[in-house]
């Protein structure tokens, strides 16, 4: 399975990641050198990247993807479009939790696109851990950690876990319903399991 790393701009925590590709989204180069990973690819507007950085990059073989201003997309929808174009059967995503709230609620949204539906989406968004989650997932955490169920695109019908504190048994999770929010592992082992919809299962502080 082809992993592409997507890294968006701004700044976070230290992360350790590890793919086959590594697609910087706009300003997300200087982070992805940060965190010491070479992208292969610069997609964007390029409006936030540093020029000198860009330069460089592109002296070094890095591809770049240009893209006009005035666009219907974030840099970051237009990097999950790429790596998706590139054949990736899992998708790590790097992004900064902080910023703009829109942003960062576009970013949240976009990591469970139906365009996505056939890949398996992970986040580091600032200090917590995202997992995008479709059919059956196996995560593994620490016993006591914080674990928020939030369904999106629309409510999450025959939701069932094992290894939380509060188990959800074939149970609808509404969209905007925070029925979800603030679990705890019972197990270092957790499976969530959905029959219908799309669920993002976040770790708030898993990075910290």
């Amino acid at each position: 399975m082809k992993t592409v790393i997507v890294v968006s701009a701004g700044e976070g925590p230290p992360v350790e990641v590890a793919g086959d590709v590594v697609v910087a989204a706009d300003g997300g180069l200087e982070r992805a050198l940060a965190i010491g990973l070479r992208p292969d690819v610069v997609v964007g507007d390029l409006d936030s990247v540093d020029a000198t950085r860009l330069s460089e990059a592109e002296r070094d073989g890095v591809e770049v993807v240009r893209y006009p201003a005035a666009k219907d997309a974030t840099d970051l929808e237009l990097a999950l479009d790429h790596a998706r174009g590139l054949g990736a059967g899992r998708v790590v995503v790097v992004a900064s939790g902080g910023g703009r709230l829109d942003h960062l609620l576009a970013s949240c949204l976009g990591l469970a696109a139906p365009a996505l539906g056939e890949t398996i989406v992970d986040a580091h968004v600032g200090d917590a851990l995202v997992h995008v989650v479709r059919g059956t997932r196996r995560l593994r955490g620490v016993v006591g950690e914080t674990l928020t169920l939030l369904a999106v695109n629309g409510d999450a019908q025959g939701v069932r876990t094992s290894g939380l504190l509060y188990p959800l048994a074939g149970e609808t999770l509404e969209a905007g319903s925070s029925r979800g929010v603030s679990n705890v592992l019972t197990s270092e082992e957790v499976e969530i399991a959905v029959e219908r919809g799309v669920v993002l299962a976040i770790r708030p502080g898993a990075e910290r």
